[in-house]
């Protein structure tokens, strides 16, 4: 196949924020997007109408020893079941891509100023884009219960990271 890779640009980088590839503990801590210099102010316009941005970043601190093709169980817990890579939100994935959705706080040129984006200082940004409340899941979101008892400190206020 032609297309087994592909090239995107790398459109800014993480200001400031998360570091140390945490998995708890993300919650209120603000950073910037900061777009490349060759962009012009005005791909920003309108923004700030918004709550809130989907962003696509990539994972570049992971060694490709990483990525993980195989069922296990998350965060390595025999309590909750193995599943297979697509089922995991982290950097054992082939593409390394993650995705957040941090609220808008302001923008400041080509700094757009969020809160609670859970990727690192530094880190590439590959697209930003707003969200639309028309292209979120329709229907019912559903999942069993290990996520959310794996992720019940997730969002919690990174001040009380112990």
């Amino acid at each position: 196949m032609p297309d087994e890779f592909i090239q995107v640009p790398v459109i800014g980088r993480v200001i400031g924020g998360h570091t140390g590839r945490l998995d708890d503990y993300k919650g209120g801590v603000e950073s910037i997007i900061r777009l490349n210099p060759d962009f012009p102010e005005e791909t920003l316009k309108g923004l700030t109408g918004f709550s809130h941005l989907q962003v696509v970043w990539h994972f570049s601190e992971r060694s490709p020893d990483d990525i993980a093709l195989h069922a296990r169980s998350p965060r390595d817990n025999p309590a909750w079941p193995e599943t297979g890579t697509f089922v995991h939100h982290n950097h054992r994935r082939p593409a390394g891509l993650g995705v957040s959705f941090p609220r808008v706080l302001r923008v400041d040129g080509l700094d757009v100023h969020v809160t609670d984006l859970d990727a690192d200082d530094g880190t590439p940004v590959i697209d930003v884009v707003v969200v639309f409340q028309e292209f979120l899941p329709r229907g019912n979101v559903t999942q069993p219960s290990w996520p959310s008892e794996m992720l019940q400190d997730y969002w919690s206020d990174a001040s009380k990271r112990s």
